[in-house]
């Protein structure tokens, strides 16, 4: 749209929402329509964005977290006022454990009432307040002149903080309000229109460490004999730059679960949890630690909450989170993008002709594959035989998505898996941990993704709470490939009750039948036992089926 045209357009409020965030390149929108929000959508079929529609607002927003993981951009959502809100607290809080950026545009009621109890449709008692407790901030727009600063503010956020969701709601009574566009209010930004400059900052305003600071964390390194590098999921934009440095230092790396994917078979690669033994041994014997993009959070470095990690000696940190760094001592805090901050250290490293020795490197490569085979030998032998199952998804659909929910095969993943794609392995059974979040999240990252194949790992407990988005799958005609782990209620749970001489209850939500569900969505099903072999038949069997798929691997408790 040109200036004049801007200039002429009669929009309003909810209208130059929709412009915006296509300038702002924002291609897909996550959504229930709803009576507070459809002039938020009348707009949205003049531009060029495509709207998916969930099943349920929860749903929406996983959908929202899978496609930011995928696609690297912010995932947008539309939400009504009140349940439509409430239901979105879930997948706000998933994605601010994560780190995940969203844009939250959700409807309120008319501002008059707000506050006031009387009774109207979807009323809270204080909306705003609720979502500020699962976003890094939550704005109300009550004027047209409040949008643009506002929407500013997110998108700039995303790009020089932590991602985090974002809320942003708009009263009833302001969104069909009347816009006020005028010539000045385009400015261009990489060659897209952007609105307005007077509120625009610099979008490379990420913090960047010291260059004395970055000298000091370097030459911390250079005198260690015996380094190891943690990498988190800040890091998994950081691939070449983890293997040069880890090449550089002669560094076995260590990778958490929000890591995976990194380094895939480099021999100074570990992806295993530093909740086991055998990496904490490792970790024991380091005389300097480079913690790259990790919050050191416990669902990764002590799930078994053993207390058994042990202190780290030379500990350097790179994080873009001021917060994040404070809330671990550290010898050397670096603030900054992974990316970023590694290129300056082995700038530094490399003007210093700083290189490991040749015997150096053989020897953090040998205590790497012992790391790892320890590590792998150290798991209960149920979990060695899930492992193998998700390497034979892996050697099945290479390079892509794995995305899961709380269920053995990805909480085995989480202690020791090689991925082979940065950035492709992600779910919900660390951090804030929500169930039902596999079956939308991989519908977001297929959105983002449509020329691969997306694996959705899910248990039959945690597929009952998001089931009905498998209908939102076929309706797009994604392609993914649904695997089940079918057996037969909460194992995991049950387990741990039993080990601490609980007697079970509760734990045997009786599963649908897959195959019937499958054949409800039209959706081309196939069912194997746990085994490597029977999966790889049931795969086979699907091989030639496009768009979506479904998988049931019957993993009854005594087989």
């Amino acid at each position: 749209m040109t200036n004049a045209q801007i200039a002429n357009a009669e929009l309003t409020i909810g209208e130059a929402l929709v412009k915006y965030l296509e300038a702002r390149g924002v291609n897909v929108i996550f959504g229930i329509p709803g009576v507070h929000t459809i002039e938020l959508y009348r707009g949205l079929s003049q531009s060029n964005i495509k709207h998916i529609t969930s099943r349920n607002e929860q749903g929406l927003g996983f959908m929202a977290d899978g496609y930011a993981r995928a696609s690297g951009r912010a995932g947008v959502a539309f939400v009504i006022t009140g349940p439509g809100v409430t239901n979105m607290l879930t997948p706000m809080a998933q994605a601010l454990a994560d780190s995940v950026p969203m844009l939250v545009i959700s409807g309120v009621n008319e501002t008059a009432s707000q506050g006031l109890g009387m009774g109207h449709l979807h009323e809270l008692p204080d909306q705003q307040g609720l979502c500020a407790k699962v976003a890094r901030t939550s704005t109300q727009i009550t004027q047209q002149s409040e949008l643009i600063p506002a929407l500013d503010q997110a998108f700039e956020a995303f790009i020089a903080k932590r991602p985090a969701p974002i809320h942003i709601q708009i009263p009833t009574d302001v969104m069909n309000q009347p816009f006020d566009w005028s010539d000045d209010l385009t400015v261009q930004y990489n060659n897209v229109e952007i609105l307005p400059h007077a509120y625009y900052a610099d979008p490379l305003a990420v913090p960047t460490p010291t260059k004395d600071r970055v000298e000091k964390a370097a030459q911390r390194l250079i005198k260690a004999n015996n380094i190891v590098i943690l990498a988190g999921g800040g890091a998994k934009q950081s691939d070449q730059g983890l293997r040069t440095i880890a090449q550089t230092l002669a560094a076995p790396v260590i990778l958490t679960a929000n890591a995976r994917g990194l380094l895939h078979q480099h021999p100074l690669g570990i992806p295993a949890s530093p909740s086991l033994e055998a990496i904490r041994q490792l970790l024991r014997e380091a005389d300097c630690v480079l913690a790259v993009g990790t919050e050191m959070g416990f669902t990764d470095y002590d799930v078994y909450r053993d207390d058994g990690f042990p202190a780290l000696q030379g500990l350097i940190r790179i994080d873009i989170c001021a917060d994040q760094l404070e809330r671990q001592s550290a010898e050397i805090n670096l603030q900054g993008d992974s990316n970023t901050v590694l290129t300056h250290l082995l700038s530094i490293l490399q003007a210093s002709n700083h290189q490991a020795p040749p015997e150096r490197l053989q020897h953090a490569q040998d205590r790497a594959t012992t790391a790892r085979h320890d590590a792998l030998a150290g798991l209960p032998e149920n979990y060695r035989e899930h492992i193998a199952v998700l390497n034979t998804l892996r050697t099945h659909f290479p390079d892509t998505y794995f995305i899961g929910d709380s269920t053995q095969l990805i909480y085995a993943g989480g202690l020791y898996y090689d991925h082979d794609k940065a950035g492709g392995w992600f779910n919900a059974a660390t951090g804030f941990g929500a169930l039902g979040y596999a079956i939308p999240a991989a519908i977001g990252a297929a959105i983002a993704e449509p020329f691969k194949r997306i694996v959705c790992i899910v248990g039959d407990g945690g597929a009952q709470f998001t089931l009905a988005e498998l209908m939102t799958a076929v309706q797009e005609k994604l392609e993914i490939t649904f695997i089940v782990w079918n057996n037969l209620g909460y194992l995991e749970i049950e387990t741990s009750m039993a080990a601490v001489d609980i007697d079970v209850v509760g734990c045997d939500p009786q599963p649908p039948l897959f195959e019937y569900v499958a054949k409800a969505c039209s959706m081309p099903f196939a069912s194997c036992s746990k085994s490597p072999e029977s999966l790889q038949q049931a795969i086979a069997s699907l091989t030639e089926v496009t768009g979506p798929t479904m998988i049931e691997i019957t993993a009854y408790p005594g087989e």
